[in-house]
């Protein structure tokens, strides 16, 4: 009897993804907003530095950071009034990872729907990313973020909520990641980890992501939906 379906078998259940630098390219936007907020306490960054210290982290969960840096204490006032400033930023200058939003497409209906976006930023910053890009449809309804969770990336908790509210074993999950802490999460859940690397700033390196965990590296979004189907998982 004929297949119905247009792809071939995809080797996993559910594929994961990550949203700052996976899905949108907002790193650069959201630090050099930081780079400025920190350099009127006294802590002088360029837009890069700020990168190679924060990329993949919380703000929220580096305050002792900044406050041994400047000297000041870090407030509830002054974290809502950062992220007015990058959510202003981001909406004025956010543009998707070059290729994402068509392999995303194409995954989505290669797994019928079963992705999910699994941040360590604010609800409130991813939806207003997605949406910005043209891909909040694709994600509405499974859109995960660790300010929500017990514990942020590197711990799983944020793919393991993801997984769950799929329905679907984290072992049959693929995570796609672009920092080192990001990567941690996804193995710590018993996923499988892509890297997503250019060697530019504001993503971790190819090696450092291997090192992490993760089972392939690449550069171009548009190899994505490849990459994933000829991956070699055996059925369960």
């Amino acid at each position: 009897m004929p297949r119905n379906d247009p792809f071939p078998p995809f080797p996993f259940s559910a594929v994961l993804f990550d949203c700052d630098g996976v899905l949108v390219d907002s790193e650069p936007i959201t630090n050099r907003v930081l780079a400025d907020m920190l350099g009127e306490l006294g802590w002088q960054l360029t837009a890069e530095e700020s990168m190679n210290i924060f990329t993949g982290k919380a703000v929220k969960d580096e305050t002792a950071l900044i406050e041994a840096k400047t000297g000041f204490k870090i407030t509830d006032d002054w974290l809502r009034g950062f992220r007015a400033r990058r959510n202003e930023a981001l909406d004025r200058d956010l543009v998707a990872i070059p290729h994402a939003p068509a392999a995303i497409r194409e995954i989505h209906a290669r797994l019928k729907g079963r992705i999910a976006c699994a941040s360590g930023a604010d609800r409130h910053k991813v939806e207003l990313q997605l949406a910005k890009v043209g891909l909040l449809d694709c994600f509405e309804g499974r859109i995960f973020s660790g300010h929500e969770m017990p514990r942020s990336k590197p711990h799983p908790d944020v793919y393991l909520a993801a997984a769950e509210a799929l329905g679907v074993d984290p072992k049959r999950c693929a995570v796609v990641e672009d920092t080192v802490t990001g990567a941690m999460a996804g193995v710590a859940a018993g996923a499988t980890v892509f890297g997503y690397s250019t060697g530019e700033s504001g993503h971790s390196g190819p090696g450092a992501l291997r090192a992490a965990g993760a089972v392939a590296v690449f550069s171009d979004m548009t190899g994505l939906p490849a990459l994933l189907a000829g991956y070699g998982l055996q059925a369960a």
